[in-house]
């Protein structure tokens, strides 16, 4: 339900140099945090223009002017500062810049509140209830041009951004970069992962002291002297450059938007709206997991329509063997994309109940593909891999083959064959397809407007478009995509359902030969900074703990963990058949894990540390627990509130042995045992050094509550 006020409305004449004409009532004045100013000038004085709160009073908005027009916002919570007066505007390539000289024509705010269903996630049911400030302001000095700047205020979080109406004096945007900062106004430590370098999204995340960071990818997570948490990073990334963050001086951050390899990082024609600026605040690192879904709420609403086609589920694949380096993905004497390899990994997935086999390396075109693959043909198979064949032999038996796109960031290459390709995919029966874009940053050939090849990130506005084509098309043949090497997730699976999971990170193919490793932290540093933007196809389950000649620094428990700490609609069991065989007890449990879920809590966690997680099955009345630690042994109290009260449940225990730990031998001690248990019960969760415990509560039938 929408409700309407018209809060304000005010009208200050601006011109430079003139004094603000500010009525009293509005006449607040503040200074920025001495050590978020720059240094060498002045800080500026900004007076109060408009403002909102959150819904629950939380969160509050002040958005100010200064004596010279410059726009500036700043939030409190609770009455404290966390952001402090920090600049909004724009730089443009063709006109002047969209900052001073602004002067206030109209703010109203507005009430929402309403909960929608997701067709698959984390959760079923999301409530988005925010309050919105809309600013409306010219520069009358630039011919009048006129810009509004938008805040969505949650409890938990807000979203801000800027809309640009058609106008004659201002159609044509060529956005150089932005002026958004971020002033962080408390001391703080970061973790972060750095942008702008060649290995895309793909780089350990780092904690320092926030003034030590340099430039950051977003999600981008910290934690300030007084116990605050603040997670920044963008949402409804469409037809735009991605924001990267650079810290300026002190604690004041500023975007930088991923450059072009046509010129200005954005060239847009009004009308548009740049996407939502975002920071989610709260006051424990498990509140940020849990939160408004304040990412996918800033996104439009399902576009396609009926999207029950799109199936979350389990896959297993011809992968694990290329990392190994005992398969290779070109045709030849070790090539593991063959008709009868294939056959034999549906026969196990069927076995096993696993809906997916993926198969990398099926089409011509690998024999020099890295960062290059010109030869890629999206619908020629090599000779020793029957498509038709194959993909029958698999639906008589209930398991459907996910297709394997990888490009090499080569688009120019790709997009010509693109719609061929998935219109043979659903001839076949192939309702996925994985899609990758491997190349360096800076990498990706694209095709400009006059026909010539330029090479561009894999965040400029350039592969932005390219991504969601690639998603809109395959949707044209009721096809989900889970994408490498990606565009990084901003919530656009809330108007794309198909879009069902990416990478976007350091996955599970690191411990195979990645240098370094990825640490024992990792995974619980992703919880708080990667997963914060949605789903990671990590591609968890190596039992064997056995990366290319050398060993993974992880317990049995660890990985079976994974499967509930790391969401994705789609979970891959990454390991080799043979070795499940080996270890078919602990398989059990990636057997019974599933993937779509109707309620999703972290329990307890910090980032980089350890992480505590549980999730109800969408199709049943079991919960599943997830835990995961570092380098540390680690003991965490579980109270199981969780559970239906007066319900009796079987706690299926996969758990680190009292020997465990991430060498050797000890890696493998697990143990598997069984407990009854109820909501009233606490659990006490040791993992051990790299180690962690997954638990299947299963649901029995209503008990007496205990005495």
């Amino acid at each position: 339900m929408l409700f309407r006020s018209r809060l304000m409305t005010f009208v200050f004449p601006l011109l430079a140099g003139a004094a603000l004409n500010v009525a009293p009532a509005l006449a607040q004045e503040t200074a920025p945090a001495a050590d978020v100013s720059q240094a060498s000038q002045a800080a500026p004085k900004f007076q109060t223009i408009a403002s909102a709160d959150s819904p629950g009073k939380v969160l509050h908005v002040d958005v100010m002017l200064s004596g010279d027009g410059n726009l500036s916002y700043q939030i409190t919570r609770n009455g404290h500062t966390v952001i402090a007066p920090s600049r909004l505007g724009l730089i443009l390539a063709n006109v002047p810049k969209l900052d001073r000289y602004f002067a206030l024509e109209t703010a109203d705010v507005s009430a929402h509140d309403d909960t929608w269903e997701q067709p698959w996630g984390e959760r079923r049911f999301t409530r988005n209830h925010y309050n919105e400030l809309r600013v409306n302001v010219v520069q009358k000095t630039w011919d009048d041009r006129k810009m509004t700047v938008v805040f969505r205020m949650y409890d938990d979080g807000l979203g801000f951004r800027y809309e640009f109406p058609d106008q004659p004096q201002l159609h044509k945007l060529q956005i150089m970069d932005e002026l958004t900062e971020f002033a962080v106004a408390d001391k703080a430590t970061a973790w972060w992962d750095v942008a702008g370098e060649w290995n895309r999204e793909e780089y350990l995340y780092q904690k320092t002291p926030l003034d030590e960071v340099s430039e950051a990818q977003t999600p981008m997570t910290l934690k300030t002297d007084k116990g605050l948490y603040i997670s920044f990073h963008e949402a409804a990334l469409v037809d735009y450059a991605a924001m990267w963050l650079r810290r300026v001086d002190g604690q004041r951050l500023k975007t930088r938007l991923a450059p072009s390899a046509m010129g200005a990082p954005v060239v847009r024609d009004a009308p548009f709206p740049t996407p939502w600026r975002t920071l989610q605040i709260t006051d424990s690192a498990a509140a940020l997991y849990n939160g408004s879904d304040l990412i996918l709420n800033l996104n439009e609403p399902n576009k396609l329509g009926d999207v029950s086609w799109v199936k979350p589920y389990k896959y297993v694949g011809i992968w694990w063997g290329m990392h190994l380096n005992t398969w290779t993905w070109e045709a030849g004497p070790r090539h593991g994309a063959t008709t009868t390899n294939t056959k034999a990994y549906i026969d196990f997935a069927a076995k096993n109940g696993f809906r997916g086999v993926l198969v990398e390396g099926w089409n011509k075109g690998w024999e020099d593909w890295f960062g290059k693959g010109y030869n890629f043909s999206f619908t020629e198979s090599y000779p020793d891999f029957d498509l038709p064949a194959i993909s029958a032999y698999g639906l008589k038996k209930g398991v459907h083959l996910v297709g394997h796109n990888e490009t090499s960031g080569n688009i120019a290459n790709y997009e010509p064959q693109m719609e061929a390709g998935f219109k043979q995919y659903e001839k076949y029966g192939v309702d996925s397809v994985k899609t990758g874009y491997v190349a360096d940053a800076g990498g990706a050939r694209v095709k400009a407007p006059d026909g010539s090849i330029r090479y561009a990130w894999n965040d400029s506005q350039e592969m932005v478009r390219h991504y969601l084509l690639n998603v809109t098309t395959a949707a044209k043949y009721h096809i989900a995509i889970d994408t490498h090497e990606p565009i990084k997730d901003t919530g656009l699976r809330r108007t794309y359902p198909n879009w069902v999971s990416r990478e976007g990170q350091r996955g599970m193919e690191y411990n195979a030969w990645g240098d370094p490793q990825n640490p024992a932290e990792h995974e619980a540093n992703l919880v708080f900074t990667r997963m914060l933007s949605g789903p990671m196809d990590f591609t968890p389950g190596i039992l064997s703990l056995q990366g290319q000649g050398r060993p993974i620094a992880s317990t049995q428990a660890k990985q079976l963990a994974l499967y509930v700490v790391l969401y994705s609609p789609i979970q891959m069991a990454a390991d080799l058949p043979e070795n499940y065989a080996k270890y078919p007890k602990p398989f059990q449990f990636i057997k019974d894990v599933p993937t779509d879920w109707e309620q999703s809590i972290a329990l307890n966690g910090e980032p980089g540390d350890f992480a505590t997680i549980v999730r109800k099955d969408k199709a049943s009345e079991d919960w599943y627990l997830g835990a995961v630690t570092d380098e540390t042994e680690r003991s965490v109290d579980v109270p199981l509130t969780f559970l239906e009260p007066g319900r009796s449940y079987t706690a299926q225990i996969y758990r680190d042995g009292p020997n465990a730990g991430m060498t050797g031998d000890a890696r493998f001690d697990i143990v598997i045992e069984d407990k009854t248990v109820t909501a009233a019960d606490t659990l006490k969760v040791r993992m051990a050094p790299g180690g962690g415990e997954a638990i299947r509560f299963k649901a029995l039938g209503k008990s007496k509550a205990r005495k």
